[in-house]
């Protein structure tokens, strides 16, 4: 079974809860928009060039009855809020305006809480001068973060956006870390940068994620991939559990404009799990969030995300059973011009997730060409790994100062960005292209198991690999290796 939205199995915590709660509540819109008798949705706007037509469109928008949420025109996007069910055909019919798209298909509904498997920490370091809790983390040990550590824990001058839940600041293992003067939330549509909009409320994955990555080494709790780095916190995930189109792409935006070096991405934007170019409202928001994704990687950004909890094989789409998840999901067919966003985005660095033994995670999705590398994300069925606690998921930060257990590839994911983030520190020189380079060539190299993939040998989660041992549909280039990240001269 997998949750949509935020990229996690039922099994990434002891116990996922949702709870029924009132509809968000949204800024007044304008007058004009008030008088019709729709939803109030958020649509994406996307102008025909990027430069020049955005002012053009702004006033078209309140011209058809809408009321303008944030405007990026350096991307020619944006973003505008109506509650008129012509809304959309309106714009269409413009010659300022390329593709128009409802971001939603009804209110938020319900909260997202995350109920943990929370991990005690020892009442003292152990004698050898390690993490309290290093011990449980199998998946720092299966990737050589403890070799990486010898020669470099990463730079400060290199930031890694986590666009997330949000991250709490106060945690006594992220708080070095994170730089409030990069952080700022994106739930309104546009950037807030106010503390408080960024912190986490209803959900610890941010918190968790962030820990991966770069978890101080200070013999607190457990150590992070690249504790050296500095981390940003972009909340694009609000309380209803949701990533709509407006937050993701005002986070790539911010991530350009503040000179990140890598983001995390542990999600797909909602409502679809899979946007196809021949629906009119899907194919504006693959347009708007490519083009704020593109923006990144021309400002020196590079993206990872994560592949999936769906054990789908993305090169090879049929049917989608999930969307859309704000209202009623409907069966329907799907093929290769249905993409899961931002994963399979140009540029992007999708990742599927192994357990301890290395091999894919029963829950994981795959895809040849789909997949760029893997990385440990647990797998609590199947791989269950000779730690004190014996738990097949990843132990990370949680809020509270708190420590907890979750699978995914919303853990694989971060593990990949923290590697990134090494590669960062001892190449400075390196851009989005030359550090994905860079991360496939020092990846170890995983061929594909014979035959079908059939863990627990039910046929539950069959799954067939494609490609050789250098490149493939379940593990991409190889699972990705931090000690050869931090060797500079290796790689």
């Amino acid at each position: 079974m997998s949750v949509p939205r935020i990229r996690r199995t039922s099994l990434a915590a002891a116990c996922l809860a949702l709870a029924t709660a009132g509809a968000l509540a949204l800024p007044a819109t304008s007058a004009s928009a008030a008088t019709a008798d729709g939803p109030l949705l958020n649509y994406v706007v996307n102008t025909k060039a990027n430069h020049g037509q955005t002012k053009k469109a702004e006033r078209e928008i309140e011209a058809a009855g809408g009321s303008v949420v944030a405007s990026y025109e350096q991307i020619g996007v944006v973003i505008a809020r109506s509650n008129d069910p012509g809304f959309a055909a309106k714009l269409r019919r413009s010659n300022t305006i390329d593709s128009v798209g409802a971001s939603r298909t009804a209110g938020i509904q319900a909260d997202v809480e995350d109920t943990v498997q929370e991990a005690a920490v020892p009442a003292a370091a152990p004698a050898d001068g390690s993490e309290p809790l290093w011990a449980n983390q199998w998946d720092m040990r299966q990737i050589g973060v403890d070799q990486a550590h010898a020669a470099t824990l990463g730079s400060r001058s290199v930031v890694v956006g986590v666009l997330d839940s949000g991250i709490d600041a106060t945690h006594e293992d992220l708080a070095a870390n994170v730089d409030p003067a990069l952080s700022a939330s994106c739930l309104s549509g546009k950037a807030d940068t106010s503390w408080q909009s960024w912190q986490p409320t209803s959900s610890d994955h941010g918190t968790h994620v962030a820990g991966t990555i770069a978890a101080a080494k200070n013999g607190k709790g457990i150590e992070g991939i690249a504790p050296g780095v500095r981390l940003a916190a972009v909340k694009v995930v609000d309380d209803g559990g949701f990533i709509y189109p407006e937050y993701a792409i005002c986070g790539f935006v911010w991530a350009a404009e503040h000179h990140f070096k890598v983001t995390n991405n542990s999600y797909y934007v909602d409502p679809w799990m899979f946007n196809c170019a021949d629906d009119p409202d899907q194919a504006a928001i693959t347009e708007g969030v490519r083009r704020a994704v593109d923006y990144s990687r021309r400002g020196g950004v590079l993206n990872v995300a994560a592949a999936g909890n769906e054990n789908i094989d993305l090169a090879h789409k049929t049917v989608d059973v999930s969307s859309p998840d704000d209202t009623t999901p409907v069966e329907r067919p799907i093929d290769a011009n249905c993409l899961d966003l931002p994963a399979e985005l140009p540029g992007v660095v999708a990742v599927s997730s192994v357990g301890v033994k290395g091999d894919k995670s029963y829950y994981s999705s795959y895809g040849l060409n789909k997949v760029a590398v893997a990385a440990p994300g647990g797998d609590a069925r199947y791989q269950l790994p000779d730690t004190p606690d014996h738990n097949g998921r990843v132990l990370s930060t949680v809020r509270g100062n708190k420590y907890a257990y979750m699978q995914g590839t919303s853990m694989a994911s971060p593990h990949v960005t923290g590697v990134v983030a090494l590669l960062a520190s001892t190449h400075p020189w390196a851009g989005p292209d030359q550090l994905r380079s860079l991360l496939v060539k020092q990846a170890d190299a995983h061929a594909c198991p014979t035959g079908v993939y059939n863990p627990g040998g039910a046929g539950a989660w069959n799954a067939t690999c494609e490609g050789g041992a250098e490149n493939n549909g379940f593990y991409g280039a190889g699972v990705v290796s931090a000690a050869k990240a931090a060797d500079w001269w290796r790689n």
